[in-house]
């Protein structure tokens, strides 16, 4: 793989310099091996052709140190009228033009991406990438009700764009309901990790509580300590003029993150 690095912002006064870390799959290259470094597929621009992944606080499922918490349990007691079931489909032998499929993806996507982000341009561009390898359909005993686009190889899967039937939501914790299952069939499957997305923000706190085994990327490494991370997602929207570094008591800290 090659990284490269683009800058972002400069502030002389406090010594910042922002650069943002980036990397383009080459020939050969272990997709488990680029979120292994903290990389996620990047999808945000629809004119770029290369396989390009962006470093990120990212949020990822040590599956040998996974079980089932009460509240995993709960949320799965809660669905069990709904008699829900899933396929998993490679992307090649999946129809991505069906209208159920579409309408469902681009419904869901509608309502709740903020700011109308995944426009029918850039969904179609997702589909056609070679990192959207399957697709998880889902369905009750009575219809077709939602899918997963995922990452999948032989380590790892990565969690990446989930889309459902949001009347659901009313009555079951749906979303959550599907991360859990693909979280326990990966498990099944004897895969390593499951990767679930980006980590910033409260509205990430939902998946951060949920899952025993949970790790994020620091930066430097894959970090355990989620009530630190808990604090960052807390802390996210505060408008900020310097890095994180420069605005705690990180400087005695310093040993630690070199290490």
């Amino acid at each position: 793989m090659k990284t490269f690095f683009s800058e972002y912002r400069v502030d002389y006064t406090t010594y910042t310099f922002g650069y943002t870390a980036y990397c383009i799959q080459e020939s050969g290259d272990n997709l488990h091996e680029i979120y292994k470094l903290g990389f996620l597929p990047f999808t945000g621009e629809h004119r770029i052709k290369e396989p390009i992944f962006y470093m990120a606080r990212s949020l990822r499922v040590d599956l040998a140190k996974f079980s089932d918490s009460s509240e995993n349990r709960r949320i799965n007691r809660k669905v069990t009228d709904l008699d829900l079931s899933f396929s998993v489909i490679k992307k090649e032998d999946f129809d991505v033009s069906d209208l159920t499929f579409r309408k469902i993806c681009l419904d869901y996507a509608a309502i709740r991406f903020v700011g109308n982000e995944m426009t029918e341009e850039r969904f179609d561009y997702i589909l056609s990438r070679t990192t959207t390898t399957h697709i998880f359909e889902y369905k009750t005993k009575h219809k077709t009700f939602g899918y997963i686009l995922t990452c999948l190889d032989d380590k790892m899967i990565h969690y990446w764009f989930a889309f459902f039937d949001v009347d659901l939501m009313a009555s079951h914790s749906i979303g959550k309901w599907m991360m859990w299952s693909v979280i326990d069939w990966a498990q099944k499957q004897k895969l390593e990790h499951v990767y679930l997305g980006t980590a910033y923000n409260k509205k990430s706190l939902y998946k951060i509580r949920d899952f025993k085994g949970s790790e994020y990327f620091d930066g430097a490494r894959w970090n355990a300590d989620m009530a630190q991370l808990k604090e960052l997602c807390k802390t996210d929207e505060l408008e900020r003029k310097i890095d994180r570094f420069k605005e705690q008591d990180a400087f005695s800290d310093l040993a630690n993150k070199i290490s």
